[in-house]
């Protein structure tokens, strides 16, 4: 018997059903479910600390990345957004009121702020109004040199940021900024949260922190950052120890 459109049209209907059902857990075979890792780069396939692993390995191995968002540090939350590279990085911090530039050059770190930062707390003010908008040489000996310098290196900061705590596991795809993510988990997100992208290299694309530590973004990974010198009159040396404000 000749089958009529339209008989093929509700065959069709009919088929769609018993996939529909299929997919809700019915038990019915003959019917298969979207992979849902087609497209991607494989990883949702892995064990959550394998994915993790991968993830911090071609972290570690990228020449650059942009970071930007939150992280709390010595009882402090910072507002960051950086371009760091193996040699060094740039870019701004907020925190405590005030806002300032890093940059660090080799192991050389410059810090560049207005002067209501400089005369923060009550510091001299004349000494702000020579150090304001200037790339600041910080001795290596100063304080600020040991609390700043960190969020210039991108291996040590990311090899602490991108600790995950507790058991592992994954926690379903997402999206983040468009890119299909795998999100594994460390004790349920109370160890925190890393996305890892399903499209290309397997690269850290949102960080949550363990403890509520603060939420980072990444991306630009192993595009080149030009991090040079700053120009002779717009370099400041202070000395062996910038104020203290």
């Amino acid at each position: 018997m000749t089958v009529t459109p339209r008989r093929r049209i509700r065959r069709a209907a009919l088929l769609g059903a018993l996939c529909a059902l299929a997919v809700t857990g019915a038990g019915l075979t003959g019917c298969r479910a979207e992979d849902p890792d087609a497209g991607t780069n494989g990883v949702g396939k892995l064990p959550a600390a394998a994915i993790h692993s991968k993830a911090l390995a071609v972290a570690g191995s990228a020449g650059a990345v942009r970071l930007h968002g939150t992280v709390e540090a010595g009882g402090s939350t910072y507002t960051l957004d950086m371009r760091l590279t193996a040699d060094g990085g740039t870019g701004s911090v907020a925190g405590g009121g005030t806002t300032f530039g890093l940059l660090r050059v080799g192991d050389q770190l410059y810090l560049k702020a207005d002067a209501g930062f400089w005369s923060h707390d009550g510091g001299d003010k004349a000494a702000a109004a020579k150090l304001a908008d200037k790339y600041v040489k910080v001795p290596q000996g100063d304080p600020a040199y040991q609390k700043f310098s960190g969020f210039t290196d991108k291996d040590d900061l990311l090899e602490g940021l991108l600790t995950l705590h507790g058991t592992l596991a994954t926690d379903g795809r997402h999206q983040q900024g468009g890119v299909r993510t795998i999100r594994v988990s460390g004790d349920g997100g109370s160890g925190g949260s890393l996305d890892v992208s399903l499209e290309g290299t397997p690269y850290p694309v949102r960080l949550v922190r363990a403890g509520s530590a603060g939420t980072l973004s990444f991306s630009d990974w192993d595009k080149d950052v030009p991090v040079e010198e700053p120009e002779a009159d717009e370099t400041l040396d202070y000395g062996k120890q910038l104020p203290t404000s």
